[in-house]
């Protein structure tokens, strides 16, 4: 059990392992991988299929899922897709040939084909971020934190004398799950006030930073300035709003209040006043893991997973220092 990576399934102290896989190697014994694969009729293999790495919450996804899945003993193996709907079919269909144990898939509009693929394959599937009906779900949530997060902006342009109702949403695709449940949050928060948002408030645009600064230069040229407040649904489209500032005079977005349903460390040494929404990736992998674990194949349960208001860890100082440096 402990030569062959399982022994974490079972009652077996940490310390005593180690002492045999210390004991093993001080023999010169090596794991025959092929051998043990056969002989227990398993790879050693775990998949995961996300969009890109282009941000910390997929880029993190990635991260966390290598790090348990290496403490489970699996191999992780992780493609981006580009959220091309061909590619994650034939990148699903040649993990399965690889014969994956498990298949964590994240940022798919729609997976339930590729859930039933793993189905027929008799391997387990976990969507992640965006919900399917053919397996089990864990996404962050987007409704509670879209609603606390607007609750903070409506705040914050009130105390500053001006108009909640013109605080714009900017970002998401249209009838995705994510930005309409972050959409739904964002209207909570008026209802809870009898407010309604202006009708040019929402920018659903996509999250591609282009796009976003675009929509931003579209509310520009109609209001002769900014927003008094603008909530980003997203770091790509957030990359967009710093693009688009980056060619208005100094302090132009000293007069908005900014909200981002996202995180990035070096936000916090931005020139103006902006709050971040930190998506909690250890959680939503620990929470997928135990699907697997306790996993029943009639049950297809979505869990919601808190965000969290974004402070900066020691971890995340460090982050930005190496990036930085490097």
């Amino acid at each position: 059990m402990v030569l062959n990576g399982t022994w974490t399934r079972y009652r077996i102290k940490e310390e005593t392992a180690n002492r045999i896989l210390e004991t093993a190697r001080d023999l010169g014994y090596n794991v025959n991988m092929r051998a043990r694969g056969l002989r227990l009729s398993r790879s050693g293999l775990a998949g995961m299929i996300l969009p890109h790495y282009r941000n910390r919450f997929f880029a993190g996804l990635a991260e966390t899922f290598e790090e348990q899945a290496r403490s489970r003993g699996l191999c992780p193996i992780v493609v981006s897709t580009q959220r091309d709907p061909s590619v994650e079919l034939s990148v699903t269909q040649t993990l399965l040939s690889q014969h994956v144990e498990l298949l964590f898939i994240a940022g798919v509009h729609n997976p339930t084909p590729l859930n039933n693929l793993c189905s027929e394959a008799g391997v387990s599937s976990i969507n992640l971020d965006l919900p399917g009906e053919g397996a089990p779900s864990v996404v962050s949530d987007n409704r509670g934190g879209a609603r606390v997060l607007t609750d903070v902006l409506i705040e914050k342009i009130k105390a500053r004398g001006d108009r909640p109702e013109e605080l714009v949403f900017v970002g998401g695709i249209a009838n995705e799950y994510a930005t309409e449940m972050r959409i739904a949050g964002y209207r909570d928060a008026f209802e809870a006030r009898y407010l309604k948002p202006e009708v040019q408030s929402l920018e659903i645009c996509g999250y591609s930073t282009s796009a976003a600064r675009k929509a931003l230069a579209r509310q520009y040229e109609t209001r002769g300035r900014l927003p008094v407040g603008l909530l980003i649904n997203s770091i790509t489209a957030f990359e967009g709003l710093v693009e688009f500032a980056s060619g208005l005079p100094r302090d132009a977005l000293k007069s908005s209040v900014v909200g981002c349903f996202d995180w990035d460390p070096f936000a916090a040494r931005l020139p103006f006043d902006v709050t971040m929404l930190h998506q909690h990736v250890q959680a939503i992998i620990s929470e997928a893991f135990s699907l697997v674990d306790t996993s029943d194949a009639g049950a297809h349960p979505c869990i919601l997973v808190p965000t969290r208001f974004s402070e900066m860890s020691d971890d995340d100082v460090q982050t930005t220092k190496e990036e930085h440096d490097g």
